[in-house]
C-alpha cells in the first residue's frame, strides 16, 4: 500500500505495465478530523471562538453591580454591613465539591460519546475489510449481481455513522428533511413529501423507506440490512459460521455504542442537582462582598468579579460538555469523524472495484492494493 505525505509533491511515477489507471484525490488520514489551521492567537488570549465568556458575561455583571452596591451602602452609609471572612473557607469547600462533581460527570459524557463514536468507526472498518475481502468463492468469480450486492452493503455500512450522528441530534434522515423536521417538532403539518437528505447521497439504496415518523431510527434500520447480508454469504458458503458469528458480533457491537450514546443524549443531568448547584452558586458569590468589603473596599469589586468569572466559566464549560454530540466548537466533532471513515471506506471500495476488475480482464483473482504495484503473472497465487 502507498503511502505519501500530504505536505509532498509525490513527483513522477512511471507507470505499471498492465495496471488499470484510476486517479484519486490527494488526501490523507484523518484530513477532516484533525486541526490543520495554525491558531493565530494565544489560547489565553482568546474570548470569543471555544470559550464560554458569552455564556456567563451576564451572571458576572449582576455579581459586580452587587458588589458594587455593598460597598457604596458600607462605605457612603456609615453601617457596618461586613461580615466575618472565616465564612469564606466553609462555603467555598462546598461550591467546589459541587462543581467538581459537575465538570467531572459531563467530562466522562463527553469522553464516552467520543469512545462510542470510535467503537462504531471502527467496528464499521472491519465489517468493510471483511466484507471486501472474504465475500467469494475459490475459483469462482462474483457475479454482476454479486458484485452489486457487496457495493450496496458496503455503502449502507458508511451511511451507519451519518445517520448515528443525525438520530443523535434529531436530524432525521431518510424520511424527512431537515427542514420538515422544524414542522414536526412544533406540532405543524405532517403531510410532508419524504426527501432523502444529501449526507445519504450514494449511500443509501434507491426506494430505501424510512421510518423515523413511525418511531424506528434509521441507524436501527440499517444494521438489519448488515445481517442480512451475512446471512447471505453463510449461505453462499462466503462466510464459515464462526466468521459469521464474529461479524454479528461486530454488529452488536455498533447497536450497542449507538444506545449508549442515545443514553447520553436523553438522560440530562438531574434538576435537583442543576437547581442547587446554581442556588449555592449565586449564593456564595452574593456573599463574598460582605466577607471582603471592611478589609478590601473597592478592590472587592475587582477580586469579586474575578472569582464569579472563573466559578461561573467552570460551571459553564460542564454546561458545554453535557451534551457533546451537537454543533458547538466544544462539542465531539462528529461531522468530521464519520466523513473521513467515508474517505476511508470509500478508497477501500474503489480499490476493490478495480481489483475485481482486473481479475476479470485476466482471469486471475487480484489481491488489494498488490495489483497496482506489482501486477501478478498468470496463473500464480497473489502473495507467493
Amino acid at each position: 500500500m502507498r503511502f505519501e505525505s500530504p505536505l509532498m509533491s509525490p513527483g513522477p511515477r512511471t507507470p505499471v505495465a498492465g495496471a488499470i489507471k484510476h486517479i484519486r484525490t490527494k488526501s490523507y488520514p484523518m484530513k477532516h478530523s484533525t486541526r490543520v489551521k495554525p491558531r493565530r492567537w494565544p489560547l489565553v488570549l482568546r474570548f470569543i471562538k471555544g470559550a464560554v465568556h458569552a455564556m456567563i458575561l451576564l451572571p458576572v455583571l449582576l455579581h459586580a453591580a452587587w458588589a458594587i452596591g455593598v460597598i457604596s451602602i458600607h462605605t457612603y452609609t456609615h453601617r457596618d454591613i461586613s461580615l466575618p471572612s472565616t465564612i469564606i473557607p466553609s462555603l467555598s469547600i462546598v461550591v467546589g465539591l459541587m462543581l467538581v462533581f459537575r465538570n467531572q460527570t459531563s467530562w466522562n459524557r463527553f469522553w464516552d460519546g467520543r469512545n462510542n463514536l470510535t467503537t462504531i468507526t471502527t467496528s464499521v472498518r472491519n465489517l468493510a475489510r471483511t466484507f471486501l475481502t472474504c465475500s467469494y468463492l475459490k475459483d469462482q468469480h462474483l457475479d454482476s449481481l454479486e458484485q452489486a450486492d457487496i457495493e450496496r452493503t458496503v455503502r449502507v455500512l458508511v451511511a451507519i455513522p451519518f445517520a448515528v450522528k443525525n438520530h443523535l441530534r434529531a436530524e432525521w434522515g431518510a424520511a424527512f428533511a431537515p427542514m420538515a423536521n422544524k414542522d414536526i417538532e412544533q406540532g405543524g403539518n405532517y403531510n410532508i413529501t419524504p426527501r432523502l437528505n444529501p449526507e445519504y447521497e450514494n449511500l443509501l439504496p434507491a426506494g430505501l423507506k424510512g421510518h423515523e415518523d413511525e418511531g424506528l431510527g434509521l441507524p436501527l434500520q440499517l444494521t438489519f440490512m448488515i445481517e442480512a447480508f451475512i446471512t447471505r454469504g453463510g449461505h453462499r458458503g462466503w462466510f464459515s459460521p464462526p466468521q459469521s458469528s464474529l461479524l454479528t458480533t461486530q454488529v452488536n457491537s455498533i447497536v450497542a455504542a449507538y444506545g449508549k450514546m442515545e443514553t447520553i443524549r436523553i438522560t440530562p443531568m438531574p434538576i435537583a442537582h442543576l437547581i442547587h448547584q446554581k442556588q449555592v452558586l449565586a449564593l456564595f458569590c452574593c456573599v463574598l462582598p460582605f466577607a471582603m468589603v471592611d478589609e478590601m473596599g473597592w478592590w472587592t469589586v475587582l477580586i469579586v468579579t474575578l472569582v464569579t468569572f472563573t466559578l461561573y466559566g467552570i460551571e459553564g464549560i460542564g454546561c458545554q460538555l453535557e451534551d457533546p454530540f451537537g454543533h458547538d466548537r466544544n462539542d465531539i466533532k462528529m461531522d468530521a469523524i464519520v466523513t473521513d471513515t467515508r474517505v476511508e471506506v470509500f478508497t477501500l471500495l474503489d480499490e476493490w472495484r478495480h481489483t475485481v476488475r482486473r481479475g476479470e480482464q485476466n482471469g486471475v483473482k487480484g489481491e488489494m492494493f498488490f495489483d497496482a504495484v506489482m501486477p501478478i503473472p498468470n496463473g500464480t497465487t497473489p502473495g507467493n
